[in-house]
C-alpha cells in the first residue's frame, strides 16, 4: 500500500490562511515545521517588548508517555532578546542558526544552552534549527526553534540547509497570517478594554483564560467523541475568538450594577441578566461562522443543564433572537459551545480574586464544578474538564491577572 501523499510546503503555507486565531495559528505553524523536518520537538516564542515569551511547545517523545487526550505541560517563561541564549541570539541577529549538538558548543560562541529544562523533563536536546519569524519589513514577530531532527530510522540527525529552506518558506508564508491573526486578537482585546472601562472584571487575562479553557475542553471532548480532526481544528479556531466575547453585552448594563461591591437585588439581577441577549444583538447579522458562534455563546453561556438558567431569548425553532421568547433552554437544547463556555467562565470566576470575594482554593473550585454536573453543567463535559485539569492549570499560568487587579 502506498503511503498517503503529504502536503507540500506551499500547501501547508496556504492552509494557514484559513486560521484566524493567533494561538491556533502558532500551534499549527509549529506542527507543520516539525512535520517538514522530522523534528521530534520544538517551540515558538513571541516577541513582547525586549523579550521572547514562549507561546507553544511540542515534544513527540514526551507526549507519547501521556494519557490519551493529555497535552504536554511546559514551563511558561521569557528570555531577553540578547546574544546569551540561542533563541535570543537569533532574535537579535534576525538570522537563522543550525546547531549540530547544543552540548558541544564552541567556547567562542556568544550564546549558551540552558540544560535545566532537559534535566527537569528527562529529555536530551541535541540538534536545533532556530529561525526568526519576520514580517516582510523584517520586523521581529518571534522565533521558531526545532529540536532533534530524525532520519527514517528514528536516529537524531543534524538539520540541513534543505530543512532550513523548507521551514524558511513556511515561515515566509506564515508571516502574513501571523500579522492578520495578531491584528484580529488586538481588535478583540480593544473591545474587551472598552468593556473593562465599564466592568473592571472583564480583563484581557480573564477573557483569554476563559477562551483557552473552552478550547482545551472542546478539543478533549470532541476527540473522545470521535469528531473528525479537520472539524475539531476548524471549530477550535472559531471558538477561541468567539469565547473571548462571551460577556460583551455587559457594556449595556449600568455602572451602578456592574460595579456594585455587594449582592444585587432581584431587580438589579434581572438587569444584569440582559447582558446575554445584549451580547447576542452585537452578532445578530451572523455574516460568518465566527458571528454565529459568538451569538450562541453570548446568549447561552448562562443557561443551565436543568433548564433553570438565564431565560433564553433564542427561538429554538427559528434560531432568531426574539425578546418575547423567555423559555430557558435545557440539556442538549443549549448549543455545545455555550455549554462549554459556561464551565470555563464559572471555573475562572471561582478561582480568581474579585473585589467582592477571595479566590477559591483549587480543590474547592473543582469540587464545586463537579457538584454542579447534571444541574448547571453538561455531565459529560464536566467529566472531561476534570480529566484535563493539568492543562487548565497551565493556561492559568499563561494568562495571569494584572498586578493591579490582585492588589
Amino acid at each position: 500500500m502506498n503511503p498517503e501523499p503529504q502536503p507540500s510546503t506551499e500547501e501547508r503555507g496556504l492552509s494557514l490562511l484559513h486560521l484566524k486565531d493567533l494561538d491556533m495559528l502558532l500551534e499549527t505553524i509549529l506542527r507543520h515545521a516539525r512535520t517538514i523536518t522530522g523534528a521530534d520537538a520544538g517551540s515558538i516564542y513571541l516577541r513582547e517588548g525586549n523579550a521572547l515569551k514562549i507561546a507553544y511547545s511540542q515534544n513527540e517523545t514526551l507526549e507519547k508517555n501521556l494519557p490519551p487526550g493529555r497535552k504536554l505541560i511546559y514551563e511558561i517563561f521569557a528570555l531577553p532578546i540578547s546574544a546569551k541564549s540561542i533563541a535570543g541570539y537569533v532574535a537579535l541577529t534576525r538570522e537563522p542558526l543550525i546547531i549540530e549538538d547544543v552540548y558541544q558548543l564552541s567556547p567562542e560562541a556568544p550564546y549558551r544552552f540552558e540544560a535545566t529544562m532537559d534535566k527537569v523533563a528527562g529529555y536530551r536536546t541535541v540538534s536545533t534549527l532556530t529561525i526568526p519569524l519576520l514580517t516582510p519589513q523584517r520586523d521581529l514577530l518571534g522565533v521558531l526553534q526545532l529540536i532533534n531532527a530524525k532520519d527514517t530510522a528514528g536516529r537524531i540527525r543534524t538539520f540541513t540547509r534543505v530543512d532550513l529552506e523548507a521551514v524558511s518558506e513556511l515561515c515566509l508564508a506564515a508571516s502574513y497570517s501571523l500579522q492578520q491573526a495578531r491584528m484580529m486578537r488586538q481588535i478583540i482585546l480593544r473591545m474587551i478594554r472598552m468593556a473593562q472601562m465599564r466592568d473592571p472584571h472583564e480583563t484581557g487575562a480573564h477573557v483569554n483564560r476563559v477562551a483557552a479553557y473552552a478550547v482545551e475542553l472542546y478539543e478533549a471532548w470532541a476527540i473522545s467523541h470521535s469528531f473528525p480532526l479537520q472539524e475539531v481544528i476548524h471549530t477550535r479556531d472559531i471558538l477561541r475568538m468567539s469565547a473571548m466575547l462571551h460577556d460583551a453585552g455587559k457594556v449595556a448594563v449600568p455602572d451602578s450594577i456592574l460595579k456594585k461591591p455587594g449582592p444585587l437585588t432581584s431587580e438589579e439581577r434581572s438587569v444584569m441578566e440582559t447582558h446575554t441577549w445584549r451580547g447576542g444583538e452585537l452578532f445578530i447579522d451572523r455574516a460568518s461562522e465566527f458571528d454565529q458562534a459568538a451569538f450562541e455563546i453570548a446568549l447561552t453561556h448562562h443557561e443551565r443543564w436543568d433548564g433553570t438558567g438565564y431565560p433564553g431569548v433564542l427561538d429554538p425553532a427559528t434560531g432568531e433572537l426574539r425578546l418575547e421568547t423567555r423559555r430557558a433552554l435545557a440539556g442538549e437544547e443549549i448549543p455545545l459551545l455555550g455549554r462549554i463556555v459556561a464551565i470555563a467562565d464559572t471555573y475562572d470566576a471561582l478561582t480568581c480574586r474579585r473585589c467582592y470575594k477571595e479566590a477559591w482554593e483549587e480543590e474547592k473550585a473543582l469540587e464545586e464544578i463537579q457538584r454542579l454536573a447534571g444541574t448547571a453543567f453538561d455531565p459529560s463535559l464536566v467529566e472531561t474538564f476534570l480529566s484535563i485539569h493539568p492543562n487548565i492549570q497551565q493556561i492559568r499560568k499563561r494568562y495571569p491577572d494584572p498586578v493591579r487587579e490582585a492588589s
